[in-house]
């Protein structure tokens, strides 16, 4: 029975059980063996009925004397009630509404009962028990009850009982047939469980000791196999070859002093890193991290200058087509005494800057002009991966807010499969040092981690909803000054219009509500423009540049403005439902404001009661250090939180493991130990076909 055959294979589970399996993503026999238990039941010890004691957890062995259904008169509820004994004494034991439990249960057998003891009117009872026929075959083992019981992740009609019934005999006959594929080496370097013990002590453990040793195996196991995965990516990009670009110490250090403000120490340090890297015959593979305002764009492009005035292309691509118009005027702006042209390529408009002059030009001219090396830098969304972009000589890729942009995209990009350009990434979501080594550990690490001097720090503040009106008036007060503001809204449309039925989510603000009731009742005399995610890109572009050209005084929008626009004149940030984003993206929120010298708010709505949210929120009031609240955000919600890991294809316990930077380390070096041996995983046939599975299901984009 091989581990990817469906569920089928196994006696025993019918179509609706399938279909309950299914739901809780379990298709395969290798699903179901490595849906672990979340908790288990100590019912390990078996005590005489004599010593029970209202509100213990008991496993006690006897013989059941009577059992009978009775009805009660005020519920018509059925009880099922037995006495058990043993040499020590006897007690009731009581199942509510298991009528059938009477065909089961026989009177004068032996039995294993495990539950609760509870308090009655004729002294203690035994409350709604697992229960379990004591087997006359020598050596067979309970699996509800006289040990360490697994209860596992259930969904409704598919209960901990069910999977154990269905998992005990199929480890039995599975377990001696799986091949170990963590190399032996690596389980006694590290003292780790061989597999079939492993599965073994997870669901049925012998001891908690031992359950956790197998937790601790498969932890261990996920995390190593996603390292060696990305250690790979990372051998085989240096196994490439990139142009290698001359340092014009001069050229860099005339950049820095035309540049009209002064940069950080941290941006030094970064442009200083790209420069060394860009001087290399290998390609660069860097993420550069900073802050929303921290200044990447200045960073980039004294990477971009060097490159270009060494004569070859660079490229810079981003998420949207107002990103790239943004940088298009910026960049133009930062290289203006440098003679650089530029080009702009979007599937809507195409314009090139030379000697200062804009042109808007067709799509055929500015290709051929990139195709014969007229322009020096392209600046564009995903229209530059086109079939139809030639370059004659490209030589640096910069990618904005898209972290995974690997060889084989870059060799299309650049025509040239012998020599790839060097990558830049950019993001500005903060990542956690565990995340950063394992998901990222192919990319050498940049960080900006100081904000330019003379910004003020932004005032943020927990609202009530009582003091909503003093918040109105602020924005008002706020606009009369000639700024703007931002209202956040976690969804587009009223609950009960987009059929959800989440009773909690029912006061939850929409944008297309927010945005008529402030336009009709609050702000009427305002400008108010609507922005979020199920818009045309051109109306969201059209509201986009509205908002920065002043034309809407307040901007009500769902998470879509999370990596947007830099409105400067924006001063107040308002979220909605503050509770309901993590901190990570409370702070992306924060920082579109306080990108000038006026004095900026952020003012967090909730109504949540939970102290949990409280101490989160409070979090955000007293860091403004986006690493330090990404941190506290994989502390508190886990990875998944901060860039939707689920989607990543990559496992439970590895995500759950993410939190465990030892572990992280320690799973790291096993990876480098292993693939500085044997880079190809030769020697390793088995855990070279686990990897190939890995990539499959995992995208580590």
């Amino acid at each position: 029975m091989e581990l990817k055959k469906p569920l089928t294979e196994i006696p025993g589970i019918g179509q609706s059980f399938l279909r309950k399996l299914k739901k809780m993503g379990i298709q395969t026999i290798k699903d179901l063996l490595f849906h672990f238990p979340h908790r288990y039941e100590d019912f390990s010890r078996i005590i005489p009925i004599k010593t029970a004691a209202v509100n213990q957890i008991v496993c006690f062995r006897g013989r059941i004397l009577d059992i009978e259904n009775t009805t009660t008169l005020r519920r018509r509820m059925v009880l099922t009630q037995a006495i058990i004994e043993d040499e020590t004494g006897a007690i009731k034991v009581v199942w509510f509404n298991q009528p059938y439990l009477i065909r089961v249960i026989r009177k004068g057998e032996e039995y294993f009962l495990a539950g609760k003891v509870a308090l009655g009117e004729d002294g203690l009872y035994l409350s709604n028990p697992a229960f379990e026929k004591v087997s006359k075959t020598k050596g067979s083992e309970t699996i509800h009850t006289g040990r360490l019981v697994p209860v596992y992740p259930e969904t409704e009609g598919l209960s901990s009982k069910w999977l154990r019934s269905i998992l005990f005999p199929l480890l039995k006959k599975i377990v001696p047939k799986i091949k170990d594929s963590l190399p032996e080496e690596i389980r006694k370097q590290y003292r780790l469980l061989p597999i079939d013990k492993a599965l073994w002590q997870i669901h049925f453990p012998q001891s908690l000791e031992l359950a956790q040793k197998a937790q601790e195996r498969f932890s261990f196991e996920e995390l190593f196999y996603i390292q060696v995965l990305v250690l790979q990516e990372r051998l085989k990009t240096q196994q490439q070859r990139a142009f290698s670009i001359p340092l014009n110490l001069e050229l860099i250090k005339s950049f820095v002093k035309n540049l009209p403000f002064e940069l950080t120490d941290a941006q030094r340090k970064a442009i200083w890193h790209i420069l060394n890297d860009l001087q290399k015959s290998r390609p660069m593979n860097r993420l550069l991290e900073g802050d929303v305002g921290s200044g990447k764009t200045a960073v980039a492009t004294a990477g971009i200058l060097m490159t270009v005035k060494a004569g070859y292309q660079a490229v810079l691509m981003v998420p949207t087509e107002v990103l790239s118009k943004q940088h298009f005027q910026e960049i133009n702006k930062l290289l203006k005494n440098f003679r650089v042209s530029i080009g702009l390529l979007t599937s809507k408009e195409n314009k090139t800057i030379s000697n200062g002059r804009i042109e808007k030009i067709s799509k055929r001219k500015i290709l051929e002009q990139i195709k014969n090396g007229e322009v020096d830098l392209i600046i564009g969304t995903h229209a530059l991966i086109q079939k139809n972009v030639e370059f004659k000589k490209l030589a640096l890729v910069i990618i904005d807010e898209q972290h995974r942009f690997g060889v084989e995209q870059r060799a299309k990009l650049s025509k040239n499969k012998d020599i790839i350009p060097h990558l830049l990434s950019m993001t500005a979501t903060p990542i956690p040092r565990t995340l950063a080594l394992t998901l990222y550990g192919d990319l050498d690490l940049s960080l900006l981690d100081e904000l330019p001097k003379g910004r003020k720090k932004v005032i943020t503040k927990i609202i009530p909803p009582v003091r909503r009106e003093e918040v109105y008036q602020f924005i008002r007060e706020e606009v009369g000054k000639g700024r703007q503001a931002f209202i956040i809204c976690p969804r587009i449309e009223p609950s009960e219009e987009s059929g959800e039925k989440d009773l909690l989510s029912l006061d939850t603000k929409s944008v297309k509500e927010e945005f008529k009731r402030l336009s009709e009742n609050v702000f009427p005399d305002l400008q108010l423009g609507m922005l979020h995610g199920k818009m045309e890109p051109s109306e969201k572009e059209m509201v986009m540049t509205k908002f920065r050209d002043r034309e809407f005084d307040v901007l009500i929008s769902t998470s879509v403005i999370e990596v947007g626009i830099d409105v400067p004149n924006a001063t107040v940030m308002v979220i909605e439902g503050a509770e309901r984003f993590g901190l990570a993206q409370l702070h992306q929120f924060r920082g579109r404001v306080g990108r000038s010298d006026f004095q900026s708010y952020c003012f967090l709505f909730t109504d949540s009661p939970a102290k949990k949210t409280r101490q989160r929120l409070q979090a955000l009031i007293s860091l403004n250090d986006g690493f330090k609240l990404a941190e506290k955000d994989l502390e508190i919600r886990g990875p998944g939180s901060l860039f939707g890991v689920k989607q990543w294809g990559i496992p439970d316990l590895a995500m759950k493991s993410l939190r465990n930077i030892k572990l992280v380390e320690k799973t790291r070096l096993a990876a480098s130990q292993i693939l500085e041996k044997d880079p190809e995983l030769r020697s390793y046939p088995l855990l070279k076909k686990k990897i190939e599975e890995a990539r499959r299901e995992i995208h580590l984009e």
